[in-house]
């Protein structure tokens, strides 16, 4: 068990302090990331919470996942690492037919 976790479905109002005060009732919090739309700016609706300790990690699974936090109802698990993504290319689609040159 890792010490990120994945906090999926959070109110898009939520700020890193709300995620720190709630998983901070579960262990110490390293560190919080929302990420945010690159073309608005926007949060896009998930987190990653990184946590002291596997068992204050485990403790944030197993006690927040589906709980109610703004009236959203939270997904929390580990995060899976980052997969690499094909570079985009304009001009190609992945394959699917010809490029348009």
């Amino acid at each position: 068990m890792g010490r990120r976790l994945y906090v999926g479905n959070i109110p898009y109002s939520a700020s890193e302090d709300d995620l720190r005060a709630l998983f901070g009732k579960m262990g110490a919090v390293e560190s919080i990331s929302i990420p945010t739309d690159m073309a608005t700016g926007r949060p896009r609706g998930f987190a990653f919470v990184e946590m002291s300790a596997e068992d204050d990690a485990a403790r944030a699974i197993t006690e927040l996942n589906q709980a109610d936090f703004q009236g959203r109802r939270l997904t929390v698990n580990e995060a899976r690492p980052k997969t690499a993504r094909p570079a985009s290319d304009p001009g190609f689609d992945g394959g699917r037919r010809e490029p348009r040159w």
